[in-house]
């Protein structure tokens, strides 16, 4: 019989925005590849990966007591059923749920991946400490599993997971389900006006509100610079901006709001450097992407941003929150050629050498062979 690894991801769309290539390895592999998750619209790609889609009823942006348990109860029927040799929880609902349904069967090894601190303990989702605080407490419990892993993304939250209590050997970095490095190939620059491009969802805790204040900024300024923005916005965080509110934006200052993008390739195609202002990452996807098109960056210096824009080789890194020194930062990447052209190349090159899908998906398929075998 096939060894079988069943993926818990929020939703649908993110599984396969984020974690196809991981996936594709396991399979590659000889792993049968099951999916849990909310469907929306994606079940036919699912299916057509040669994946087995399983629905999940659950909403991403709640963790009520009551939802919780129902959600616990509908994974264990699905463990119960399915016998995964491997059970591989995606993001922190996920891991502090299927972890819990998870308990008991001992002949399925879980690997859990936090990609990123998120909303709830970053954000401004008015969150209470006394929730973080029983997160926190669960984290450090769940995390001690036998027959478990942590897949952390960055050096920040693998020292937030080891202060959880965590013992070191049980905590794993992997940076990211990696990028398509022969679908990403560095593109030519376009022709002026130099823009600058943010891709990714609307959300403040991404930065979209100091970005658009920077442009403002530069316009103020005199500066001739661009700018795209390139993502949904998103109902369920709250973190998230209005349509209307992005409309405005785009009217107030001559911002391009171009929505949902499905061949990132044409965005990178129009902007000479990528921008992210957020105020921490797991392992930004949008930069990773930029990179692999031989774009430059300009970043804060965040947890997760600094592993890919590395500051003077790849990027030009600036202080969370700080509108004055982005725009500082924005301008000087717009104005010298030289500099994009120097950190596009390092960037591109450190893909190939790090974040490749191919690299990431053999180290993922070596942790779950290395677990399984325990």
């Amino acid at each position: 019989m096939a060894l079988r690894i069943l993926y818990v991801v929020t939703e649908d769309w993110y599984f396969l925005s984020h974690r196809l290539p991981m996936a594709r390895a396991a399979k590659e592999a000889g792993y049968e590849v099951h999916v849990a998750t909310r469907i929306k619209d994606g079940e036919a790609v699912i299916k057509g990966e040669g994946f087995v889609p399983h629905a999940l009823s659950w909403s991403r942006g709640s963790l009520s007591p009551r939802g919780s348990i129902s959600a616990v109860f509908e994974l264990r029927r699905l463990i119960r059923s399915l016998e995964p040799d491997i059970l591989h929880n995606v993001s922190l609902k996920p891991v502090l749920l299927g972890t819990t349904a998870s308990l008991g069967f001992d002949g399925t090894a879980v690997v859990n991946s936090l990609t990123g601190l998120g909303t709830l303990f970053i954000g401004e989702a008015g969150v209470s400490g006394m929730t973080r605080r029983a997160v926190r407490f669960a984290l450090a419990r769940l995390l001690r599993r036998k027959r478990s892993k942590t897949v952390v993304q960055n050096p920040d939250d693998r020292a937030f997971v080891i202060d959880l209590g965590v013992p070191l050997g049980n905590v794993v970095l992997i940076p990211g389900s990696g990028v398509d490095t022969k679908h990403l190939m560095p593109l030519p620059e376009p022709p002026p006006p130099v823009t600058a491009a943010y891709v990714g969802r609307m959300l403040a805790d991404k930065g979209v509100v100091t970005l658009v204040e920077t442009f403002s900024l530069l316009g103020k300024r005199g500066s001739k610079l661009q700018l795209l923005l390139a993502g949904d916005t998103d109902r369920e965080n709250p973190g998230s901006l209005a349509p209307e509110q992005l409309q405005e934006f785009a009217s107030l200052y001559g911002i391009h709001w171009l929505g949902h993008v499905t061949d990132i390739r044409e965005v990178w195609a129009k902007a000479h450097f990528a921008v992210l202002a957020s105020r921490r990452e797991g392992l930004p996807k949008s930069l990773l992407e930029a990179a692999a098109c031989g774009r430059p960056m300009v970043a804060t210096d965040a947890p997760g941003c600094r592993e890919i824009a590395i500051a003077n080789e790849t990027a030009l890194t600036v202080p969370v929150d700080d509108v004055e020194a982005l725009a500082d930062a924005m301008a000087r990447m717009a104005d010298d050629q030289a500099i994009r052209e120097k950190f596009g190349k390092a960037a591109r090159a450190l893909v190939e050498s790090k974040f490749s899908s191919e690299a990431i998906g053999r180290e993922t398929v070596a942790l779950y062979d290395k677990l399984r075998q325990a």
